[in-house]
């Protein structure tokens, strides 16, 4: 693989930067700084970043059918209007949970429906308590509906081509898992393991499918991002990158054939962050031979008119 190239494309020191989706329309893509409380769009054009500031966490952001974007913020699924800067929640999680929590991170399956899972917030010793969090998914219509709870951190999320599995990453389970998914109702059912993370390749966090079925799945700890084949639970590929606090993938550029991967700097000492300059930086990565897919945008309307 020595064609593949890495390269920082996006130098912000974000603390803990996730969820990049590419938006083809505009050759541009959005990503989150969670602890930073911020939404941010790089345009790969003109490499020029505007960002939009949020009141508490955001855990994610994903573009909406009708206009906007659907963020979440704390415990809300809220909706964002990027040309009037203004974020409004739609519906809270967790109303049943006496400790606090918030949204982690969120993806938008094959017919428009929007998950994403929380987990218990952050302490200062960067810990957090376990089994906090639930999976949750919104409707076009802005039902909610809770799948399954004791989850520690929810995390990574995608699904099939055709629909039939979705895979999905409770970070300190330390495994890819998969699900048989109906697509007709968005129910999930026989939890397998699909690969088991080494000592060595850090937590299980955001993940992405190419378009030949390969489980993309970065590793905050870890310094890179693994390719898993999921029929044979094998890694095929390890891609290594300048920031060891890494967060999450997406497929986008030309003809979806490059990477992007965020990171964090979050728990990293002074020390550590002078030996690691690119620490929260988005990378691209290159000469891959795959390509990914589209993301799919939420089908509900959330911007009102």
């Amino acid at each position: 693989m020595s064609s593949v190239k890495v390269e920082p494309v996006v130098n912000l020191r974000s603390v803990i930067g996730e969820g990049p989706v590419w938006e083809e329309s505009e050759q541009t893509l959005l990503f989150v700084d969670i602890i930073g409380k911020k939404i941010h769009r790089w345009n790969s054009t003109t490499n020029q970043i505007a960002s939009l500031s949020t009141d508490g966490p955001v855990g994610f952001a994903v573009p909406a059918r009708g206009g906007g974007y659907v963020a979440g913020v704390g415990r809300s699924f809220s909706a964002v209007d990027w040309s009037s800067k203004t974020v409004t929640s739609l519906v809270t999680v967790d109303n049943d949970k006496p400790k606090k929590t918030r949204l982690n991170d969120g993806k938008v399956d094959p017919t428009g429906r929007l998950f994403a899972g929380t987990m218990g917030l952050e302490q200062s010793s960067g810990d957090i308590e376990p089994k906090q969090g639930s999976l949750f998914s919104l409707d076009s219509d802005l039902t909610l509906v809770k799948h399954f709870d004791q989850v520690d951190i929810s995390n990574g999320l995608d699904w099939s081509s055709d629909g039939k599995l979705f895979f999905y990453i409770d970070s300190l389970k330390k495994s890819l898992d998969v699900f048989d998914y109906d697509i007709t109702t968005g129910r999930a059912a026989s939890r397998r393991v699909v690969y088991e993370l080494q000592e060595d390749e850090g937590l299980p966090d955001g993940l992405t499918l190419d378009a030949e079925g390969n489980v993309w799945v970065a590793c905050f700890n870890g310094g890179r991002v693994l390719r898993i084949d999921p029929h044979t639970g094998v890694r095929v590929q390890t891609v290594s990158l300048s920031a060891s606090k890494t967060t999450s993938c997406c497929f986008g550029g030309p003809q979806y054939s490059d990477l992007y991967v965020t990171s964090g700097c979050l728990g990293l000492s002074q020390a550590e962050l002078s030996a690691e300059p690119l620490a929260g930086a988005t990378f691209r990565v290159s000469g891959l031979g795959v390509k990914g897919r589209p993301p799919v945008e939420f089908s509900g309307n959330v911007l009102k008119t």
